[in-house]
């Protein structure tokens, strides 16, 4: 029934989710039009750093379930997992899930299952409906089309894209069932029927309400800063009480899906968002306040010891112990501190280069630096042993 699947992009979510495919027997075509990620997925090798994914990709590509291409091709069924940036004014960008349904409608058929699992503003699924009937007429009532999106966290994708619950809205009852069916084949976590506009909203709802809680955080971190408080401390007692679960503040909010997806609310219910655009602007506000934090200890170096000091800058990742640098509000502070002309040390353990700016190695970064600052929390920060040098931890 479900006997071959194409995948469209390859990246963070559509190469996990084509080799998880693949492992339960079905053959799956990945689809990325760049070439080199096509050529590196057929040798067996992958292009993002994600835990036990090379093994199964490697092991999927050997047993023949999984082969990269630039083209699709006729199948059962077709998922839709590119980028859905947005642009200027922060409005949504659909033009890569136009691309992807444009270069799928040539193999669609009667009876064929097409799934979108690209963050995507409500009423998207319906109009992809529209724009394939609009090519293919003939095939109205005759396919299924549902939205389905992902809810991992990196470094631990394989895990949860098999475990975690998925909300999955047709465009009718019978889109719905049909994709149910096909997701019944390969995750373990309970399947919750919806619309497909209900699903698209849930999607962007949940990374909203992270973004809000993330932003009272931070919010608090920048006024105990004026009066001297440990902010940490105040939200470790706070967080005595029954009912209340503060997080921990950081440099801002990165990632492909909380730093993004609230503005696909925003920016189409302005009138009726505003605790979401408040929120976003608190969480960049942040990443500002940080970088202007770390200039005045440079300034107050130079007052003191007559001197440029060295600034080594631990973390470039969006989060902790993953690769991932997507929006990541860590490397927007060295990047902005290295354009000032600040002597500053990158480092991250998990990132080997990044355009624009040298990673240096952690011992030696920690040796030659004047002033610490702790962007990221990754593990292989902790513990550290320093002296002599003044430190600022962010996270």
């Amino acid at each position: 029934m479900f006997n071959k699947v194409v995948i469209m992009g390859l990246g963070y979510i559509g190469l996990p989710t084509a080799a998880l495919i693949a492992k339960s027997g079905i053959k799956v075509i990945g689809v990325d039009v760049n070439a080199d990620i096509v050529e590196t997925v057929n040798r067996g090798d992958i292009h993002i750093k994600e835990p036990d994914l090379k093994g199964l990709v490697k092991y999927v590509v050997e047993n023949g379930n999984l082969v990269a291409k630039k083209e699709p091709e006729e199948a059962d069924v077709f998922i839709i997992a590119v980028p859905t940036p947005f642009k200027d004014g922060y409005k949504p960008d659909l033009s890569y899930v136009i691309k992807a349904t444009e270069m799928i409608i040539p193999y669609l058929r009667e009876g064929s299952l097409i799934i979108i699992e690209s963050t995507s503003p409500v009423g998207t699924t319906e109009k992809v409906n529209e724009f394939i009937l609009e090519k293919k007429p003939e095939l109205s009532g005759k396919i299924y089309i549902a939205y389905c999106p992902e809810r991992v966290l990196p470094g631990k994708i394989l895990y949860e894209l098999e475990n975690n619950d998925r909300v999955i809205g047709g465009i009718d009852e019978k889109s719905t069932e049909r994709a149910v069916e096909f997701y019944s084949r390969f995750v373990k976590g309970s399947l919750h029927r919806t619309s497909s506009k209900t699903a698209e909203m849930c999607k962007l709802v949940e990374n909203a309400y992270r973004d809000v809680n993330i932003a009272f955080a931070n919010e608090i971190s920048m006024i105990c800063d004026k009066v001297g408080i440990d902010v940490r401390e105040l939200i470790e007692l706070a967080n005595k009480h029954p009912r209340v679960n503060i997080l921990q503040p950081g440099v801002g909010v990165g990632g492909h899906c909380i730093a993004v997806d609230p503005w696909f609310i925003i920016s189409e219910f302005k009138e009726n968002s505003k605790l979401m655009r408040t929120a976003r602007e608190v969480n960049m506000e942040k990443t500002e306040w940080v970088i202007k934090k770390i200039e005045e200890s440079i300034r107050e170096f130079r007052e003191k010891y007559n001197k440029e000091p060295v600034v080594a800058c631990l973390g470039l990742t969006y989060k902790s112990d993953v690769d991932d640098t997507r929006e990541s509000p860590a490397l927007k502070i060295v990047m902005s501190l290295v354009s000032k002309g600040y002597n500053v040390i990158p480092v991250d353990p998990y990132v080997d280069n990044v355009e624009g700016i040298r990673v240096f190695n952690l011992r030696t970064s920690i040796k030659d630096a004047d002033i610490i600052t702790i962007l990221v929390n990754h593990k292989k920060f902790s513990n550290l042993k320093i002296s002599n040098k003044l430190i600022i931890n962010f996270i």
